[in-house]
């Protein structure tokens, strides 16, 4: 039985290596070698890329379909960043389009995106590093919500099992399966292959397995498996997901699996709390934690060791976002501020070494400010999250001098008069730019279906509006008061604000206006809005001054009103008596002209 399974290894081999023999695997024909626009239903991308390239590959798909783009293997220029090297892909038919993610050279993990409109497209930028870049690429069609692209699942409890569709007969094509793994809190889980076969080729960029140490694919990558193999995997945490995902070109019979779980070891859970605002970042450790580590307050240092921690009943680190040695990195789809609590043994010198560190995080992204801690100990991660959002206030000013603002509300206008109006980011990173993307008025608070853009994707759509250029933290702009109020007691301002790194040239602030129509939802992740209100015309004085008159008298004539209640009655009563007589005078002569009589002579 060895035998024949070591010639079918082999002869698995030989077929890999007889077409792998003009030097590219599964090369593909015909395509140009910096960017190309793609029709096909399905195709695999090997590319080679040297120093500043910019390359953009556009795909359509079929109607009622969807795409999907694997990046199976990426291969920057050493120690490149992100600013200089990456792959950003955008959901449309150009790079103008929303961004659905990035790949760069520090990417941990084996991107897969999904696109939502009807076409794709990823541009590829290098920098000016003399280095053969290589990437594997391939995309197809597929129609979501279909019966064959039901796989993956959700497992729970403290140990299972699963196994790639149809095993143990060959897997389908094309497919993309995720299994979440989620066992009892306080637990590790231990992930076994006891039967792994996938298709073999170089760097694993066709079939293959990837095993998050997480909850989610944004965890970061375990390992990465194809081929004929049993591999294992340990997880840092109660939360393990799997992945595979399958080409159209060999299927092999896939794998089964099983899990199971064990109690964490280690010190005790982690005391820690990390807060995360637009000013500071507030790091708390407790003095039980720290000393099950075997460390005392006396043995942190920040990033910059000069920055000391305040000690209590905890250990408190709290400090300015762009201080303390803090280091800051524009992803190109977020923003992170990033420090080091270095731990040394008690009673050593604290060198670079670190024997364990407490690494914080401040992700400013999708309209919040994500924030992250996790302690490394031996190689054994613990994760906390929490949320936030940007500090940013709206508010309008008396003149273009933007020194006294409007302290009452509602705020009192005349038509046509001009409004200034001032958004402002509260923080102390003093390189970070406030770009007003779109601004709305609408005379609901709610803001429904009845509004009117000023500024939409950073264009002024209304004739008065004048925005003012980028001034620190403080995005200005100016208009006239609007005919809404005419018809509408007051109205309501809702501005979308982007917040850019000021040093990137290439950020949405320093993009300007986009005049082409976009997709309702901003790609561009650091994004906040905020509502100011309401507006309201002033009355005309004339007729103020008569209201005011008008009300004066009535409010002196209500005191009256009871004193001559009584005498305003009798006098009614009296009338209406002497109304009666006079009726039933008028009555009676009426009846005595209605007969003829005679004189009585006298005989007298």
């Amino acid at each position: 039985m060895q035998l024949l399974w070591q010639f079918l290894l082999l002869e698995n081999l030989r077929e890999i290596l007889a077409s792998c023999f003009c030097g590219c695997c599964c090369c593909p024909t015909g395509v140009p070698r910096c960017g190309a626009s793609l029709h096909e239903p399905n195709k695999a991308l090997r590319i080679e890329l040297n120093a500043n390239a910019n390359c953009t590959w556009q795909i359509q798909r079929n109607a009622n379909q969807t795409i999907r783009i694997v990046f199976s293997h990426f291969k920057f220029a050493p120690s490149s960043s992100c600013e200089t090297e990456s792959i950003k892909v955008f959901d449309g038919a150009s790079t103008a389009s929303a961004l659905l993610g990035q790949v760069c050279d520090g990417t941990d993990a084996v991107p897969v995106l999904e696109s939502s409109s009807d076409s794709l497209t990823f541009l590829i930028t290098t920098n000016s590093v003399p280095f053969t870049r290589n990437f594997f690429v391939y995309y197809y069609f597929f129609s979501p919500g279909s019966r064959t692209e039901n796989c993956g699942g959700e497992l729970t409890g403290p140990n299972g099992t699963f196994s790639s569709p149809n095993y143990p007969a060959p897997y389908p094509q094309f497919k993309y399966c995720v299994w979440h793994i989620q066992a009892p809190k306080n637990s590790k889980i231990n992930l076994e292959f006891q039967d792994f076969f996938l298709e073999l080729d170089r760097n694993c960029q066709l079939d293959f397995t990837a095993v998050y140490d997480g909850a989610s694919t944004a965890s970061g990558l375990l390992g990465k498996v194809c081929g004929h193999a049993q591999p294992t995997f340990e997880s840092s945490s109660n939360a393990l997901t799997v992945v595979l995902s399958t080409d159209d070109t060999n299927s092999y019979r896939g794998f089964s699996a099983q899990y199971s779980t064990a109690p964490l070891p280690g010190p005790m859970e982690p005391n820690t709390t990390l807060t995360c605002s637009s000013d500071s970042m507030r790091i708390v450790l407790s003095k039980p934690y720290l000393a099950s580590l075997g460390f005392g307050e006396a043995h942190l240092q920040l990033n910059d060791p000069s920055c000391r921690p305040v000690v209590t009943d905890s250990v408190i680190f709290s400090f300015p976002l762009a201080s303390c040695g803090t280091i800051k990195k524009d992803e190109g789809h977020s923003i992170t501020y990033t420090n080091t609590i270095s731990l040394a043994a008690a009673g050593s010198t604290i060198t670079r070494q670190r024997s364990a560190e407490i690494t914080a995080q401040c992700t400013m992204s999708n309209n919040e400010t994500l924030e992250l801690i996790y302690t490394t100990t031996n190689n054994a991660i613990q994760k906390l999250a929490a949320g936030g959002r940007y500090n940013v206030s709206m508010a309008f000013y008396e003149s273009d001098l933007f020194s006294k603002p409007v302290q009452y509300s509602p705020y009192y206008v005349d038509l046509n008069q001009t409004l200034f109006a001032e958004v402002t980011l509260h923080s102390t990173d003093p390189n970070l730019q406030v770009f007003i993307d779109t601004c709305t008025a609408s005379p609901e608070p709610g803001f429904g279906s009845l509004t009117y853009d000023l500024i939409r994707s950073g264009c002024n759509k209304d004739d008065t509006v004048v925005t003012y250029p980028a001034f620190e933290n403080h995005g200005r702009f100016k208009f006239r008061a609007f005919r809404f109020l005419r018809s509408f007691p007051s109205v309501y301002l809702q501005c979308d604000i982007v917040i850019c790194d000021s040093n990137s040239t290439n950020s949405r602030c320093a993009r300007g206006c986009i005049s082409r129509h976009k997709r309702a939802i901003s790609p561009y992740t650091w994004k906040t809005n905020t509502v100011v209100g309401p507006i309201r015309l002033k009355r005309d004085p004339r007729a103020a001054e008569l209201s005011e008159y008008l009300t004066e008298v009535e409010a002196e004539k209500t005191p009256n009103l009871q004193q001559y209640n009584f005498h305003t009655l009798a006098f009614v009563v009296l009338i209406s008596n002497i109304l009666i007589v006079v009726a039933v005078i008028l009555k009676h002569h009426k009846h005595q002209g209605g007969y003829r009589y005679q004189n009585v002579q006298s005989s007298l």
